[in-house]
């Protein structure tokens, strides 16, 4: 396939989810373009047939497709709103920008309804997986926008995605994964919470995880992350408390927003917001340590 008859893919923000979106779809025949405000992550990606940009400006101007990898509502409104010029310019051209950052429900709402007015669209595509996933393409995608910008990005989502689920109009998908993450949030506590107690009562804890999860107890907390980064000491999935922080306040001010009365969830937010002894830059998994001597 020639370079003119490729899909084109900016994808903007190269952290450890959005490199390997990244090299998977250029692994996958789309020309892909890479953006990141870190020097280090862009020489990264040019290992990886990833064409570097030294703008954000450049994938605007260039894209078919445009992949958001970044960490909060503000940053992906910024970058939008800065290059929306661009957008203007292109009129004719039907672009379609993939937010798969965990954002807010409201803010993407606005940004789909200010491009739609330019005949562009925006679709709020968070993903669950981590960085295995982003890299094998096999991420789990809960998508938020229109029935007619879903199909016309089909391809890149399939490229990305083991399983795409198409929840509603913009901003449902942020809901969806504010409401996956806060149940995560949730089960690395309680998980955490009863291995300690079947420790206390005398029971080998890798014998207590496997009851639970050949029983009713089981999660994906206790079928993946206990054994990959909690038994193991590595906690290096990936994913850091810094941004669970943020996705348990984002999921605690939707309920409060709404009038939801979740007193479970309120206290799973003052039990991560209160976790006085982990850093942000700290890996999630942490919070399910359960033995004295894991931190």
């Amino acid at each position: 396939m020639s370079a003119d008859t490729q899909t084109t893919v900016g994808v903007i923000g190269l952290g450890s989810m959005g490199i390997g979106m990244a090299q998977t779809l250029a692994s996958k025949g789309f020309r892909t373009l890479g953006f990141d405000l870190s020097e280090e992550r862009r020489n990264l990606a040019a290992k990886s047939a990833i064409e570097p940009l030294d703008t954000i400006a450049a994938a605007f101007e260039t894209s078919d497709f445009l992949v958001f990898s970044l960490p909060t509502a503000k940053d992906v409104a910024a970058v939008v709103n800065q290059h929306i010029d661009i957008l203007q310019e292109r009129d004719g051209t039907h672009i379609i920008i993939i937010d798969t950052s965990t954002s807010e429900p409201d803010v993407s709402r606005e940004l789909a309804s200010r491009l739609s007015t330019l005949g562009h669209g925006f679709l709020d595509a968070p993903v669950s997986g981590g960085p295995a996933s982003a890299a094998t393409g096999k991420l789990t995608m809960m998508i938020g926008g229109s029935d007619e910008d879903v199909a016309f990005a089909r391809p890149v989502i399939e490229a990305l995605s083991a399983k795409a689920l198409h929840v509603g109009a913009s901003g449902a998908g942020n809901v969806a994964k504010l409401v996956n993450n806060l149940l995560a949030a949730a089960h690395m506590i309680t998980t955490g919470e009863a291995l300690k107690l079947a420790l206390a009562g005398g029971i080998d804890p890798e014998a207590a995880l496997r009851v639970l999860n050949a029983a009713s107890g089981k999660s994906m907390i206790s079928e993946v992350h206990f054994p990959t980064w909690v038994m193991s000491d590595r906690f290096d999935s990936g994913f850091s408390m810094g941004l669970m922080r943020k996705d348990v306040r984002l999921a605690s001010e939707l309920a409060q927003s709404k009038g939801a009365e979740l007193p479970m969830a309120e206290l799973v937010a003052k039990l991560w917001a209160g976790s006085s002894n982990l850093e942000d830059s700290d890996d999630f998994t942490r919070m399910g340590a359960f033995k004295p001597s894991s931190k």
